[in-house]
């Protein structure tokens, strides 16, 4: 019979020594943008997945498919120095 057993470390609470980094932290901050318009753009496309896809769920799902394209290039350009958004 074989038993099953789980992971210490797995299933434990993080240790303090395991806390995210103030530069780790900051770049999530940085992307923080680009993840709410994903966020944003993936409910609409959820909206509209249990019916067919009216003229409101069609501008709703391109405006925030520009606002993520938007918030992903602002993103790119911060990150490249000499490249303007």
């Amino acid at each position: 019979m074989n038993h099953i057993v789980t992971v210490e470390e797995a299933v434990t609470a993080f240790e303090p020594w395991m806390e995210p980094l103030d530069s780790e932290l900051d770049a999530i901050e940085r992307e923080m943008p680009l993840i709410a318009a994903e966020v944003d753009l993936l409910d609409a496309q959820i909206i509209s997945l249990d019916r067919p896809a009216s003229e409101l769920d069609t501008r709703r799902i391109r405006r925030a498919r520009r606002k993520a394209l938007a918030a992903r290039r602002r993103l790119t350009a911060h990150n490249r120095p000499g490249v303007s958004a």
